[in-house]
């Protein structure tokens, strides 16, 4: 009795260890810590709302799928390390990056292990330009793309005017300002100004007062939303009117608690807001009913979920070559439409407009 008791035991462990091997291990990973916390926030309740909806309808070919989050703090370094981790726990696909700086480091990890990863926010068009391999995918806009439109707009609207391009250093942040001064200048103008800073910092009165010297009309800052909100109030303290202009790391209501009334007029490209988007009136519902409010990339990172969801059932696989195969040769219908991926893994998204910072939200301009 005592042998066939130790069977059973046996017998029970076997099949749990076959049971939790059978979950499928996904992940969602970017500054969940950090001064860019706001964007974990946003990626992490993208990809929970997208795993419980894929759980909902019966998982992925009968297996349900499991998230873990991994926390990068923007730092290419530890990026590197959660990758590792990732290897570890058998995560099949990644949804991340959110900086470029710490995407393009963990893709070498990726390619090398066979793991998927789409990244629904970095935007530095090296990550796709450069990828290691055919399983680094991007579900967001590109740099030159934005930086086009921000360009063609600052000198079209502010002629004969003025202007700095400044960036933190980053590659997210110089790639961006570059393409925006690349794009002025292509048009017929250039830069009064073009000036690093450091991110992180509180006190930027130096780099304000320099402006203010110059005589700056328009700031373009490549960079993020905090150094962005605290660069703008100090040049109001300053009694500065220039205008401020940035890019997508400013979707969010937190570079509003920085800034104050002084962010009112400050411009920012980004994508067509999926809050406005009939397409995507479900699912930004759902968030809303489930005390999200979808700013920013919340919905990009929904949908980079379930756009490897519905290819890991296409394929009848969640193998990386297979799901892989499936997406360079699909068109998905998402929230934002129906989304392919070109021969270098970016999506087919729409491009970027000009929105205008008042009364605590961003809108677009026209």
């Amino acid at each position: 009795m005592k042998k066939a008791l130790l069977a059973g035991v046996a017998m029970a462990v076997a099949f749990t260890a076959t049971a939790a091997q059978a979950d499928i291990v996904i992940a969602a990973v970017g500054p969940m810590t950090g001064q860019y916390a706001t964007f974990g926030a946003q990626m992490k309740s993208g990809a929970q709302l997208a795993v419980d909806d894929i759980n909902a309808a019966g998982g992925i070919n009968g297996e349900k799928v499991v998230l873990e989050i991994g926390d990068d703090a923007c730092d290419p370094k530890q990026a590197v390390a959660v990758a590792n981790q990732f290897v570890g726990k058998e995560v099949v696909f990644v949804a991340g990056h959110f900086c470029s700086g710490s995407s393009i480091p963990a893709s070498n990890v990726y390619a090398e292990e066979g793991i998927l990863m789409i990244t629904p926010a970095s935007t530095n068009p090296k990550v796709t330009d450069e990828r290691p391999g055919d399983n680094i995918l991007r579900f967001a806009g590109r740099d030159d793309a934005q930086g086009a439109v921000a360009g063609a707009y600052i000198v079209s609207n502010f002629a004969g005017k003025n202007v700095a391009i400044l960036h933190d250093k980053t590659a997210y942040g110089k790639g961006l300002a570059d393409e925006t001064k690349k794009s002025m200048e292509a048009l017929g103008h250039k830069a009064a100004l073009y000036e690093a800073f450091t991110a992180g910092e509180k006190d930027y009165t130096a780099l304000v007062s320099k402006l203010k010297g110059e005589g700056i009309d328009v700031a373009y800052l490549g960079g993020y939303h905090t150094e962005a909100g605290l660069i703008v109030r100090q040049m109001r303290d300053q009694g500065m009117n220039t205008i401020l202009m940035s890019g997508d790391a400013l979707a969010t209501d937190e570079f509003w608690q920085i800034s104050g009334e002084a962010g009112a007029g400050t411009l920012m490209t980004f994508p067509p807001d999926p809050r406005d988007t009939p397409s995507a009136a479900g699912i930004v519902k759902s968030f809303r009913d489930n005390g999200v409010e979808p700013e920013g990339y919340t919905v990009y990172t929904y949908a980079t979920v379930m756009v490897w969801a519905d290819a890991a059932k296409a394929a009848a696989s969640t193998d990386v070559d297979a799901v892989v195969a499936v997406l360079n040769s699909t068109t998905f219908n998402t929230a934002f439409g129906d989304v392919s991926f070109n021969d270098i893994g970016d999506a087919t998204l729409d491009g970027y407009i000009v929105y205008q910072w008042k009364a605590g939200a961003y809108k677009p301009l026209n």
